[in-house]
């Protein structure tokens, strides 16, 4: 069935509102080439409305409204966004498929993780109400003492193309729970279900000015919020490069910021394994989401042992995966995002070639696809550890092979990189895995898997891939700031100071 973009404005303040310059940024379907719509460009003058109406959202009859009301009350509307977005799941996941090139079972896929996502943090809302007012053992009788969890404020939202409503839900959901009011800048490569997100908050009454979306390129959108002097706090998912803008522009204001940057996993293969189901995970691991995952295990490391029949049947599926539109039937592979990422993951297969490497399959236009961003995954081998395949993100299907001989050897293969996100290994001794996933210099690890990712697990990297945890409890943290409140309870003077003469 055919579906159109709908065409909105800006989200202000619980109304579409025209940006200030009027300009608009075209949409462009990644499996056609053509422009299937547009979205509003925001500059900074609409960042400064959008964040004052979070602000005065805040301070509604003293922050009854939202800020200070319970937790249970802000999980009702959590709930209603999740049951809309499970209402409207078809023509969600349909817009993301034609907004992104994500095949369609993967975005039906992941507005179920949306829905659910919202739900669990209605949970977390409901929890923390138990949580407030928490005392605290103190070691003087004469004083009482107790913590009071508060939204941190105003909080800007700056999230990625590769999962466009998702990424945006583990900030926005978890804000809210929390109480703050929300400034939400999705990437201008993929903005459309964002902008949904925003009639659903209307269809469900939420107050307005709770969350606001701006839609715009990062210097005349991104930076400005980034930068803006009442907002309290930044969370960011996208590129290091970015981050370490963001991270800049925040420092002037002394605000906090949580980075969910970028990757360059490994998945280490022992020789023990179950090959096929090995070669599956390896697969999905850094094929899946087209490859356009900050996590993708990217870096195989496998054992020499196996190394020719793990290679073997690794082509041999690889071939076998359906590359298509994405709104076609079986479809397991879509176009990447944009012509602009298309020829930066075709220059990489040029380099690793050019640098030495192998690509033993892949790498290039699939032959049945002469319109689009299409490539056929690439897997890559006779890598050394010098190459820029090796060693830079690539945020495409193309995935380097390297060989290990000792456990030892497998581990320094895989923290030998600036980043620190993901990882796996797959093995059949157990033992053997819980050795090597306290060895990774990672913040997730996956045993006999890759990429499972729960509402209710936390998510976030160490060196160069940021830091911060979203998801889970630790992702509604994230937007809290702790009050202590200490009371002196004796009826006995301090005594402190020698009291004046009475006389």
């Amino acid at each position: 069935m055919a579906i159109s973009i709908p065409f909105r404005q800006l989200f202000i303040d619980g109304e579409w509102r025209e940006p200030v310059r009027k300009n608009r940024i075209s949409v462009i379907n990644p499996a056609t080439e053509e422009i299937v719509g547009d979205i509003p460009a925001a500059t900074a003058e609409d960042i400064d409305i959008a964040v004052k109406a979070a602000r005065r959202a805040l301070k509604r009859d003293g922050g009854k409204e939202w800020a200070s009301a319970s937790g249970a009350h802000r999980a009702k509307y959590l709930r209603a966004i999740a049951a809309k977005v499970t209402e409207k799941k078809d023509m969600f996941a349909k817009l993301e498929a034609i907004d992104c090139g994500k095949p369609l079972d993967e975005a039906a896929w992941d507005m179920d993780d949306v829905a659910g996502c919202f739900e669990y943090n209605a949970d977390l809302a409901e929890a923390l109400d138990a949580k407030q007012n928490a005392p605290v053992n103190l070691p003087m009788d004469t004083f009482k003492c107790h913590i009071i969890r508060e939204p941190i404020g105003v909080v800007g939202l700056i999230t990625p193309w590769n999962y466009p409503l998702l990424m945006a839900t583990w900030k926005v959901a978890s804000a809210l729970a929390a109480g703050c009011a929300a400034v939400l800048k999705p990437s201008e490569l993929a903005s459309v279900t964002c902008l949904e997100l925003g009639e659903v908050c209307r269809e469900v009454g939420l107050p307005p000015g709770i969350l606001n979306i701006v839609t715009g390129l990062g210097p005349e959108a991104g930076a400005p919020l980034a930068a803006h002097p009442d907002v309290d706090k930044i969370a960011f998912t996208g590129s290091s490069a970015t981050g370490s803008k963001i991270m800049t522009a925040a420092a002037q204001n002394v605000k906090p910021v949580t980075l969910e940057l970028g990757g360059k996993s490994p998945i280490v293969v022992f020789d023990d394994v179950d090959i096929d189901k090995a070669v599956e995970w390896a697969l999905f691991g850094c094929f899946w989401t087209n490859g356009q995952i900050c996590s993708a295990t990217s870096r195989l490391i496998l054992h020499e042992s196996i190394a020719k029949e793990f290679l073997d049947k690794l082509v041999k599926w690889a071939k076998n995966i359906k590359i298509s539109d994405p709104l076609e039937e079986g479809c397991r592979l879509g176009p990447v995002v944009s012509a602009g990422q298309y020829e930066k993951v075709l220059k990489f297969v040029e380099t690793a070639k050019r640098e030495g490497a192998t690509v033993l399959f892949g790498g290039k236009r699939p032959q049945h696809l002469t319109k689009g961003f299409y490539m056929e995954p690439a897997i890559i081998t006779d890598v050394t550890t010098s190459m820029q395949i090796w060693r830079d993100e690539v945020f495409g299907p193309v995935l380097c092979v390297k060989t290990f001989s000792t456990e030892q050897e497998a581990i320094e293969l895989a923290n030998d990189t600036h980043y620190g996100l993901g990882s796996a290994v797959i093995s059949n001794d157990l033992k053997r895995c819980d050795r090597v996933a306290k060895a990774f210099e990672a913040g997730i690890v996956w045993v006999n898997c890759s990429q499972p990712c729960f509402s209710q697990a936390p998510w976030g990297g160490k060196k160069r891939s940021g830091f911060g945890r979203e998801l889970g409890e630790w992702g509604l943290d994230n937007y809290l700031s702790v009050k202590q409140v200490t009371r002196y309870i004796s009826n006995e003077p301090w005594g402190w100071y020698t009291p004046p003469s009475k006389l």
